[in-house]
């Protein structure tokens, strides 16, 4: 289309009262000479022309910058001046550049990200090519819209600190965690902690796909094992590492200070009643830190203590003991099977004994054995888990955590 047809069609489109058709051309001419390539125009008259353009759309109709913003949309390069106060419009003026313009830079879809609303970071986080960066700031707003947008975004890129905030929002949204869970980026450490929250479809697909073996790790620490015995486990940052790679789940040394002879035993009284006392000597003797053992007991779907029997060797009658000994029903109102008893018994069935001692490790790692003191104080204070202060670990059981400590995530 020639510049002349050009003009007469935005000349049809806007029709004005007489008193502002000088305006109309006007602003017509002076986005003309914006959009004119770099063979008719140097960067100067370029930038002088869109100071006078800003100017002029500070005070215009609606209409009037948003049809400047559809003769722009098509360039390759725009005046940051003039994508500024555009992007930053009503959102029916910065929809325009938004969803058509593709030229527009991270830094001033940034800055609109900053300094409009949800619906303006909604059709940002639809965009193709979606930054890292840029999603880091999408993400920080916490809006489930403008997160369900990024996360069905396939050409989106997602950093790992964007995904753990992104866990942390499931906790309240958590029709967001299909969706997280289709993303390449999801990590094991990631959705061994949307676990705790997540619905029982979830939960399972997380258990399938996370629930990772260790016999790599076994491999190539194995000659590690005799070196750090030899030393008496002197190294605690050795210790944990080894502690969460061992084929081991049981510790044998907590029998010697136990009232009861096994794991077993103390399985079998806990089905009269889980106690505290019976609850912590079960963690104990399952090589868990009790805070570790409070949280799988207290889970409301139970999956956990499937996870937990089968680690230990316990067999699918320990299972049903701790059932019966939280007071949860094995039975239906009228005889039948409890349903969510037998779903947390296939659960049992379905892993395998290394995957859920992946699981049930990690977790005691993540939340018992990163909480230091300083790290508590942190989750109580609300304190930002994106620092690169906090370990893997830590920022996992701060995620996990909060809730406990009373913190809202």
């Amino acid at each position: 289309m020639s510049q002349a047809s050009l003009n007469e069609a935005l000349e049809r489109e806007m029709p004005q009262p007489a008193a502002f058709k000088s305006r109309v051309a006007l602003l017509k001419r002076l986005a003309d000479v914006v959009s004119l390539p770099g063979s008719r125009v140097n960067a100067f008259e370029r930038s002088v022309t869109a100071d006078l353009l800003v100017d002029m759309l500070r005070e215009a109709q609606p209409d009037e910058r948003r049809r400047v913003a559809r003769r722009l949309s098509g360039l390759t390069e725009i005046p940051a001046s003039l994508v500024r106060v555009l992007l930053r419009d009503q959102l029916d003026v910065a929809e325009v550049l938004l969803v058509d313009c593709a030229s527009l830079c991270d830094s001033d879809l940034i800055d609109c990200a900053r300094n409009t609303d949800a619906e303006h970071r909604r059709l940002i986080a639809l965009r193709r090519g979606v930054s890292e960066v840029l999603a880091d700031v999408l993400v920080e707003f916490e809006e489930s819209v403008v997160i369900e947008g990024l996360l069905r975004n396939d050409l989106a890129r997602l950093s790992s600190s964007a995904v753990e905030t992104i866990v942390g929002v499931t906790r309240g949204e958590g029709n967001l965690a299909d969706a997280l869970l289709r993303r390449p980026e999801l990590r094991p450490s990631h959705a061994y902690v949307l676990f705790w929250w997540a619905s029982r479809d979830v939960r399972r697909t997380i258990l399938q796909r996370f629930a990772v073996s260790r016999e790599v790790l076994q491999e190539a620490a194995g000659d590690v094992f005799p070196i750090a015995a030899a030393e008496g486990w002197q190294d605690p940052l050795t210790r944990k590492a080894l502690q969460f790679i061992e084929r081991r789940q049981r510790n044998r040394a907590a029998i010697e200070k136990s009232p009861y002879d096994s794991l077993e035993a103390a399985v079998t009284e806990a089905q009269y009643g889980l106690t505290r006392e019976v609850a912590e000597e079960i963690s104990y003797l399952s090589g868990l830190k009790p805070m570790t053992g409070a949280k799988i007991f207290t889970d409301p779907g139970g999956e956990p203590l499937a996870i937990l029997c089968k680690s230990t060797g316990l067999p699918k009658a320990a299972l049903r003991a701790l059932w019966r000994g939280l007071r949860r029903p094995e039975t239906a109102p009228d005889g039948s099977p409890d349903p969510q008893f037998a779903y947390v018994q296939t659960v049992y069935d379905m892993i395998a004994v290394d995957r859920a001692q992946t699981v049930l490790k990690y977790w005691n790692w993540s939340l018992s054995s990163a909480l230091t003191p300083a790290l508590i104080r942190a989750i109580r204070d609300g304190e930002d888990f994106e620092s690169d202060e906090y370990s893997v670990a830590q920022k996992s059981a701060l995620l996990a955590l909060r809730h406990e400590f009373g913190q809202s995530s």
